[in-house]
């Protein structure tokens, strides 16, 4: 690869990522710190920047480096369930809904059958998770506090607390548990 395909390609990627999120040069330029003339630079593949103003850029656009110098993705992509990854986690498993991380966050779907208990593991401090009943009957027991939901209720609690779900029921339940991590303090 040239350096002017590599330059190419992180002018594509940073326009496509300003573009999706609706906001403007100044405004990611300003967030990321940065003269916006350096993000006009980026998005024209005139410049050749520094390490860490690559990393300001991709904090800013919430994706990895690598994702910034990488060759253009297709606008769409189709995953069949298969090719998303599942975990048996005792009798239930549980599948990641997304097939591309996404820093600070993570995204999955568990099923339960009757009876079935899964522990979870206590995320960073300052972690956020949401949990959803989609179907079925499920407990939740978090922070010493048991909480029963039904189909389409939620709750919301602290993730880097010992925490385990249970399905309740008669049939299997299905939860959706969206975590949000609390960014590191370095």
């Amino acid at each position: 690869m040239s350096d002017e395909e590599l330059a190419g390609w992180l002018a594509r990627n940073i326009k496509t990522l300003r573009e999706a999120r609706g906001a403007t040069q100044a405004q990611l330029a300003k967030l990321a710190g940065v003269p916006r003339a350096t993000w006009a630079n980026l998005e024209s593949g005139a410049s050749n920047p520094t390490l860490a103003v690559l990393h300001r850029v991709a904090s800013t656009l919430q994706v990895s480096l690598e994702e910034l110098v990488a060759k253009p993705r297709a606008s769409a992509r189709h995953y069949p369930r298969e090719s998303l990854a599942v975990r048996l986690r005792g009798p239930g498993f549980v599948r990641k809904l997304l097939p591309d991380p996404l820093p600070g966050m993570e995204f999955d779907r568990m099923e339960l059958p009757p009876g079935a208990r899964l522990t979870g593991v206590p995320h960073t401090p300052g972690t956020r998770e949401y949990l959803v009943c989609e179907s079925g009957s499920m407990a939740l027991v978090a922070s010493g506090e048991r909480f029963l939901l039904d189909t389409g209720d939620v709750v919301v609690f602290r993730g880097d607390q010992k925490h385990s779900y249970e399905n309740v029921g008669p049939k299997v339940a299905v939860g959706y548990s969206v975590v949000l991590l609390a960014p590191s303090l370095r």
